[in-house]
């Protein structure tokens, strides 16, 4: 493929501009009506001679799969690699790695320990680089949950989400996707783990609609969708005291009941049942943690598409 002058790195969603975000979460709900069969016209020019380098310094199921099978249906093809498939592991610079991958690949999506490994990666490479996941957002994970959102409660512009739990990277994206899509966030978490002072003065400062407290009911009382996550990450050591701090922000059935009649309730996965969410809730009606996964492979095919320039 040939390679973009500038080229289109997603490394966060509020780097992009709002028509921008619209226009991948668009991309994403087409995809997944097209099926397997991308439309000839949403595929990038020469997709079928393009390489998608696929980097993971953290294990992964949904991230990696589906970026493998959405490169593929686009018509491209992958390489997996893990940090000790790398010199990376042996102390070569990430600048170095950027420089020769851009001459291998036509893009690289990387699910890095620190956000400032892709940060550096997209500053090297001539080629767009890829946010599949750092210890500061998840941009990809919250494009498809809006694809999810928007597929059972409408257009999400003016609705209101509840995120219940730590004020971690998803909740990051959520924030900025909150900006760019003009819908009402509400996040309760302990103080202790909310989140990046940094984010919080970027939304007020853009005028963004997100209320941060400790409160889980008032948060969720009327929402359209409720959303936690894990309350241990990868490579956090002090699980002990962030489960005693995250105890009475479980989403469960009272929990819930709280929200919108018709409200959705979501999870990224992996999720463990009777911590953050109890199975009732996880298993049950309101549930759309199955589809949101699902979404993973539509909303990285719209990305993939959109950075190789369709």
């Amino acid at each position: 493929m040939p390679t973009l002058s500038a080229p289109r790195h997603l490394l966060d969603l509020h780097l992009l501009d709002a028509a921008t975000v619209r226009r991948i979460v668009d991309d994403a709900h087409t995809m997944k009506r097209a099926g397997k069969r991308v439309p000839p016209a949403m595929r990038p020019a020469g997709i079928e001679d393009a390489v998608l380098v696929m980097i993971f310094e953290k294990p992964s199921t949904r991230t990696r799969v589906s970026f493998d099978i959405a490169m593929r249906q686009l018509g491209g093809q992958t390489i997996a690699l893990n940090h000790t498939d790398l010199q990376l592991g042996r102390g070569e610079t990430i600048a170095d790695t950027a420089r020769v991958l851009s001459r291998y690949a036509d893009a690289i999506m990387i699910r890095a320990n620190k956000h400032a490994t892709l940060l550096d990666l997209a500053e090297y490479a001539d080629i767009p680089v890829i946010n599949g996941l750092t210890d500061e957002s998840h941009p990809c994970q919250v494009l498809a949950d809006v694809q999810t959102f928007e597929e059972s409660c409408g257009p999400i512009a003016g609705k209101t989400v509840a995120w219940v739990g730590d004020g971690n990277n998803v909740a990051v994206s959520w924030m900025h996707a909150a900006v760019r899509l003009g819908f009402s966030l509400r996040i309760a978490c302990p103080p202790s783990l909310a989140p990046d002072p940094k984010v919080v003065e970027w939304v007020n400062k853009e005028g963004g609609d997100v209320s941060i407290d400790s409160d889980a009911a008032g948060a969720v009382a009327g929402a359209a969708c409720v959303v936690t996550d894990t309350w241990v990450s990868m490579g956090q050591t002090d699980a002990a005291h962030r489960k005693q701090l995250l105890a009475p922000y479980a989403v469960d059935a009272k929990l819930m009941s709280m929200a919108a009649k018709d409200a959705i309730f979501l999870h990224c996965l992996p999720a463990y049942r009777e911590h953050e969410v109890t199975a009732e809730v996880l298993e049950g009606p309101q549930s759309r943690v199955w589809d949101e996964a699902e979404n993973r492979l539509h909303a990285q095919k719209a990305v993939l598409a959109w950075c190789l320039g369709a």
